[in-house]
């Protein structure tokens, strides 16, 4: 079952911007779930990027990510947005969107899942 459906990967150099964006399906309600982004690098493990609560009002960050990265969403449109700016070479790998429940993420941070079946947007800096 394909929840949400990402998009807006491609390729830049170092130093470059991309805005992801992620389209949440039908068949439950979009503004009740937290959403988060995490991140597979090439021969790596999952990581976690960020995390948005259900209103929008909250943000998390990674280390890594943090100060570069920027999550929103648009409830009225079922989308959730990573716009990445100033990527370096470790910021490349596959960006999944994730749905998470309606007062967490499953404890992304510590525990990163790719959980349903959307195939990700690969995401390639070059320096």
């Amino acid at each position: 079952q394909v929840l949400v459906t990402d998009s807006g990967g491609g390729s830049v150099q170092a130093g470059g911007s991309l805005n992801l964006t992620c389209v949440a399906s039908s068949g439950y309600t979009f503004s009740e779930y937290f959403m988060y982004w995490v991140r597979q690098a090439p021969g790596k493990g999952l990581e976690w990027v960020s995390t948005i609560n259900a209103k929008g009002s909250r943000t998390w960050y990674s280390d890594s990510v943090q100060d570069r990265f920027t999550i929103s969403r648009d409830n009225d449109k079922n989308m959730v947005y990573l716009q990445m700016n100033n990527l370096n070479n470790e910021d490349t790998g596959v960006y999944f969107c994730e749905k998470g429940t309606t007062y967490s993420d499953y404890g992304a941070r510590s525990d990163p899942r790719h959980l349903y079946q959307n195939q990700g947007t690969q995401v390639t800096v070059s320096s």
